[in-house]
């Protein structure tokens, strides 16, 4: 533990950053994709690549909000981000989501595995049963991921460094997750566990996948980074209580564009390329998660975990 505090603690402060959004290349003719970018870190990653000429779909699930959004970053930048609709609590909305993408593009260059949800309401459930927290930030952004590799795969010909990225948002408080399968779904382990807890394991999960994309697709071109953009004011913190969320955010808390720093350097940089299944920390560097993170094991087990979940529900719907 402490060890964990004192990288938390080295992360949470980090040193002035030595990269600036100037440094992204042109994204002209580069198709890439934002989970929840409507809001925090996903509207100041949106507004960078917007202004970098690249072609963005906005992947939210409310179509009001995300217009406004759109509206905002018009009047910012001058150019239009795509309303692209997508409920990662509903395996069915991802699903359908998808395989719309598909009939609009045929390639897709980099895709943001942003969106999340913190500290929920113990009570509140994926439409399939799962824990919100780990149904959203994980399971959802995997079958999602799943269904656009042939669109990922594509781009890479059209790549000016021929790959394609997938950039997922972790966050430090991956360093305090464990894994714990009995609370993956809504059940009597579940319902013990406390909801930061909760929200550490699916950061940790967030890793895990991550680093096996990397391995599983590296020889297709496909890089995947893990990201910790940083102790960042969100509309994230919503659930967290007043009276500690307040003073959080006078004390320790960073602007969004400073989240987005990060995981633009993961999906734009060149540098980047060549630590494929590593986790970036604040601002901009290489890092090192925990060592579940890496371990070739941890790794097999939840990617058959949820491809069998994934499948079970795909086997569902044909029944159905």
């Amino acid at each position: 533990m402490g060890g964990s505090l004192s990288v938390l603690f080295s992360q949470g402060f980090p040193p002035k950053t030595t990269y600036s959004v100037d440094q992204i290349p042109d994204l002209t003719g580069r198709v890439v994709l934002v989970t929840g970018g409507n809001v925090g870190i996903g509207y100041e990653t949106i507004k960078v690549l917007l202004q970098h000429n690249a072609k963005v779909y906005m992947a939210s699930r409310s179509k009001e909000r995300a217009e406004k959004a759109i509206a905002s970053l018009k009047e910012a930048t001058g150019k239009e981000a795509l309303f692209h609709e997508l409920d990662l609590s509903s395996l069915a909305s991802v699903k359908k989501s998808a395989e719309e993408f598909l009939t609009k593009e045929h390639e897709l260059h980099i895709l943001f595995n942003n969106a999340g949800v913190m500290i929920p309401p113990t009570n509140l459930v994926t439409k399939e049963g799962y824990d919100l927290q780990f149904g959203t930030n994980v399971l959802g952004h995997f079958y999602f991921t799943e269904l656009l590799m042939p669109a990922l795969i594509a781009g890479v010909s059209s790549s000016p460094d021929h790959h394609t990225r997938i950039i997922t948002t972790s966050s430090s408080s991956a360093y305090l997750g464990k894994l714990d399968y009995d609370t993956f779904k809504d059940g009597p382990a579940r319902k013990k566990l406390a909801r930061n807890a909760l929200y550490n394991q699916s950061k940790l999960a967030n890793t895990v996948v991550a680093h096996e994309i990397a391995k599983r697709y590296a020889d297709k071109g496909i890089i995947s980074i893990s990201v910790n953009p940083g102790n960042i004011k969100t509309d994230l913190q919503r659930h967290v209580p007043a009276f500690v969320r307040k003073p959080l955010s006078a004390l320790i808390l960073y602007p969004a564009p400073m989240g987005a720093l990060t995981q633009l350097y993961a999906g734009t940089s060149e540098e980047a390329i060549n630590h494929n299944g590593e986790f970036f920390i604040p601002w901009a560097r290489v890092g090192k998660c925990v060592p579940e993170t890496y371990d070739a094991e941890v790794g097999k087990k939840m990617w058959e975990w949820l491809d069998g979940e994934v499948k079970a529900f795909e086997a569902s719907q044909t029944a159905a």
